[in-house]
C-alpha cells in the first residue's frame, strides 16, 4: 500500500491523476471532460463536463447494489424519548416522496429551498429531496433568531422554505413558526410556501394560502433523480462575514462527493456497512458532510442525535450512544470532551457502557488542547485525532490520515496537510516562513474538490475575502506554523495573534499552558490594551466541577506556568476565574466578544450566543478585576 508521503506528494505534483482516481468512486451519468479546469482564473473546477445527481450516489446506488435492507440512519432523541431507523431503502422512498412533494410545489433546478428545522430525519430528507431534483438547499441552524435567518432568507430568496413547528432543548420547547413567520417579513419576500412539520410537543398555527403541513406536503408522487453537472450548485450554507453580512458558501456536486468519499475511507478509516457518529448539528458543515453526505454515500449507518451535545452533556449520553448503536467511530468537538471531563474526570460514567467497537474519536472545530487529547485517549484506549478543517472546505485540511496510515501524534498538532492541500505558511509580504516560525495558513491554488467555488451570488467577494491577499493562494484566516518534521500546528485565527511590545504571540499556546492546569476545565485567551506593550494577554478560566480553591492562588500559579512554558515575554499575569465561556450553539467560543468586554467596547449581545447571560456575569467579575469594560 502507498505511504501517506508518497500518496500526498502525488495530489500534488498531478492532481489530474489522483483525483481521477478518486472520482472513479463516484457513479456517473457521463463521465466527465477534464479533471481540473482551470480556465476562468481564480475560478477552478473539477470534474467540468460530467454529468450525477448526488442523491442517486447517496441513496439509489446502495438500494441497487443489494443495500436496501441495510440501516442507513438512527434518529436517537433524549430529548423526546424517541429511537427510530431508516434503512437505505425506506429512506429512498422518503426522500422521493419529499421530492415528489418539491416538484408538485413547482421546485426544480436551480431553485434554492432554505431548510430551517432541528435535528430530525425530516431535515435530512428534505436535504436529500433537493438533490434529487438539482435544487439547491441552503439549511439555516434551527437556534437561530429570526433577524440571523431573515438575512439568510433575503440573500437566498427561496422557492419554498422547510420548517417544523419547534425545537427542543434539554428543559423547554422553543417554537419555529413565530421566528419564521418574523424572518419572511423582515427579508421581505414571498415564497411560494412555507411547510411545516408539525411535532406533538408543540403545533404550530398554519398561514393560509402559505403554509403547509408536512404529511399533506409528503404524500406526493415519488420523483426522479435528474441529471446534474459537476459543477452545478448543490448548496449554499452560510457562514458569518466579518462586516456582518453572512457569506453564502457554494459547493458543487462532482467534486463534493468524490473528495468525500475519499476521505471516509482514508482519513476516517472507515468501511461501508460500520457505523459513523459526528456529533454535531446538520446546520453546520460538519452536518452536511458527515452526517449526511459522506457517510450515506460510503454505504455506512449516518447516526443524528437530538440532544445537548455541547456544553455540559449528560457525561455518560455519549457513551451510551455508542454504546447502543455499534458506534465504529466518533466525530466531534472538543468543547464537548471537556465538558464530559469536567463532569466526570475519573471516566466512571465510561465504565457502564461497551464501547468494544469504537476504534477512532476524531475533534474538530476548534483547537484541541493537549491535555484533552490525552485524557480522551487514555479514557478510551483508542487514537484520538485532532484535525483541522473549515466551513469554506468542507472536509478536512489537516488530519492524521487513518485509513491511509496512521502518523504518530504530536498532542496539540493537527497531524499533517490532507492530500490534495498544498498549505504553506507567509509572513505578512507574503513570503514563504521557515519550519517553527508562526505565520499566515494559506493553501496554494487549486483549492483541491469538494472546498467552496464561490459564494453565493458574489464572485467579487469570494476573490476579495479569500484570494487578493496573497495572488495564487487561498487564505484560511488562521495562524499557526509547521514544524521540522512536517506538522501543521494551528494555533487559532490570526486576530488572536497578539503583539505584545513587538512580539507575536499566539493566544493558543498559552491556553495549551493553562489547560494543563489539574483544577481547568477550559479556558480562553485573550489580547486586552495596554499603554506601554500595546496588548498583554487575559485569561479566563472554567474550573473543574467540585475545585474550591482560592482564585488568587490559582492565577498565579497559571502566571507561573506560562512564564515557565512560554517565558516572560508573554507578559502574562492576570486570569480571571469565570463559571462559563460565552460560546456560539457550535460551542466555538466567542473571543471577539471577550475581547470587546475586556477592552471597554461597546458590543451588542449577538443572537448566536448560547447564553447571554453570562456576558453579564463576565463583565461583573472584570469590573471587579478592574479592567475598562467591566459593567
Amino acid at each position: 500500500m502507498a505511504t501517506y508521503d508518497e500518496v500526498y506528494r502525488l495530489s500534488i505534483d498531478d492532481p489530474d491523476r489522483f483525483w481521477a482516481g478518486a472520482g472513479d468512486a463516484v457513479e456517473w451519468i457521463r463521465r466527465w471532460d477534464r479533471v481540473l479546469d482551470p480556465s476562468v482564473p481564480q475560478f477552478y473546477r473539477w470534474f467540468s463536463g460530467g454529468v450525477l445527481n448526488t442523491c442517486d450516489n447517496v441513496l439509489d446506488r446502495h438500494v441497487r447494489e443489494g443495500r436496501e435492507r441495510q440501516p442507513a440512519l438512527i434518529y436517537d432523541s433524549p430529548v423526546t424519548g424517541t429511537v427510530r431507523r431508516y434503512t437505505y431503502g425506506a429512506l429512498t422512498r422518503e426522500v422521493s416522496r419529499c421530492a415528489g412533494g418539491l416538484a408538485a410545489l413547482g421546485v426544480g433546478k436551480g431553485d434554492r429551498v432554505v431548510i430551517y428545522m432541528p435535528m430530525v430525519p425530516e431535515a435530512i430528507v428534505a436535504m436529500l429531496a433537493c438533490a434529487r431534483l438539482g435544487a439547491i438547499h441552503s439549511v439555516v441552524f434551527g437556534g437561530f433568531a429570526a433577524r440571523e435567518l431573515a438575512s439568510r432568507l433575503a440573500d437566498a430568496s427561496p422557492a419554498v422554505i422547510i420548517s417544523a413547528s419547534c425545537g427542543i432543548e434539554v428543559n423547554r420547547i422553543i417554537p419555529y413558526k413565530p421566528l419564521l413567520d418574523q424572518a419572511v417579513e423582515l427579508a421581505k419576500i414571498s415564497p411560494k410556501a412555507c411547510v411545516i412539520l408539525q411535532r406533538p410537543q408543540h403545533e404550530a398555527p398554519l398561514r393560509e394560502g402559505r403554509d403547509i403541513d408536512w404529511d399533506t406536503f409528503i404524500d406526493a408522487d415519488p420523483a426522479g433523480c435528474v441529471p446534474c453537472r459537476a459543477t452545478d450548485p448543490l448548496y449554499i450554507l452560510y457562514t458569518s462575514g466579518t462586516t456582518g453580512v453572512p457569506k453564502g458558501v457554494v459547493r458543487d456536486h462532482g467534486g463534493h462527493l468524490a473528495a468525500l468519499l475519499w476521505s471516509m475511507k482514508n482519513i476516517y478509516g472507515m468501511e461501508p456497512g460500520e457505523t459513523f457518529w459526528a456529533a454535531s448539528d446538520i446546520g453546520w458543515v460538519v452536518g452536511h458532510s458527515y452526517i449526511v453526505y459522506a457517510p450515506l454515500a460510503y454505504g455506512c449507518t449516518s447516526v443524528l442525535y437530538e440532544g445537548k451535545s455541547v456544553g455540559t452533556p449528560d457525561p455518560g449520553a455519549f457513551w451510551r450512544v455508542v454504546s447502543d448503536h455499534g458506534v465504529d467511530t466518533l466525530f466531534t468537538a472538543p468543547t464537548a470532551i471537556r465538558a464530559i471531563k469536567r463532569e466526570d474526570p475519573d471516566g466512571r460514567y465510561r465504565e457502564r457502557y461497551d464501547l468494544s467497537r469504537l476504534k477512532m474519536l476524531f475533534l474538530a472545530g476548534e483547537r484541541c488542547d493537549p491535555d484533552t487529547l490525552a485524557w480522551a485517549g487514555k479514557l478510551l484506549g483508542i487514537p484520538v485525532i485532532d484535525h483541522w478543517w473549515q466551513t469554506e472546505s468542507g472536509w478536512p485540511m489537516a488530519a492524521n490520515p487513518a485509513g491511509l496510515e496512521l502518523l504518530p501524534v504530536k498532542p496539540g498538532s493537527c497531524t499533517k496537510a490532507v492530500p490534495g492541500y498544498d498549505i504553506r505558511v507567509l509572513d505578512e509580504s507574503g513570503k514563504g516562513l521557515p519550519a517553527g516560525s508562526t505565520g499566515n495558513v494559506v493553501v496554494k491554488l487549486p483549492l483541491p474538490p469538494g472546498c467552496l467555488t464561490t459564494l453565493w451570488k458574489n464572485d467579487e467577494g469570494f476573490v476579495g475575502t479569500y484570494l487578493s491577499r496573497y495572488p495564487g493562494y487561498y487564505v484560511t484566516g488562521d495562524a499557526g506554523f509547521i514544524d521540522p518534521d512536517g506538522y501543521l500546528w494551528i494555533m487559532g485565527r490570526t486576530d488572536d495573534i497578539i503583539n505584545t511590545a513587538g512580539h507575536r504571540l499566539s493566544t493558543g499556546s498559552m491556553e495549551g499552558v493553562i489547560s494543563s492546569h489539574p483544577d481547568v476545565a477550559e479556558c480562553a485567551v485573550t489580547g486586552v490594551h495596554d499603554p506601554v506593550k500595546g496588548e498583554v494577554p487575559l485569561g479566563f478560566v472554567v474550573l473543574k466541577s467540585g475545585v474550591d480553591r482560592d482564585s488568587r492562588q490559582i492565577e498565579k500559579e497559571l502566571i507561573a506556568m506560562v512564564r515557565e512554558k512560554i517565558g516572560p515575554i508573554a507578559s502574562f499575569k492576570r486570569a480571571v476565574v469565570v463559571s462559563r465561556l460565552p460560546k456560539t450553539r457550535s460551542g466555538k467560543i466567542l473571543r471577539r466578544t471577550l475581547k470587546s468586554i475586556a477592552d471597554g467596547e461597546e458590543y451588542r449581545i449577538p443572537s448566536t450566543i448560547e447564553d447571554p447571560a453570562v456576558l453579564g456575569e463576565i463583565a461583573r467579575v472584570l469590573k471587579r478585576e478592574g479592567y475598562p469594560g467591566g459593567g
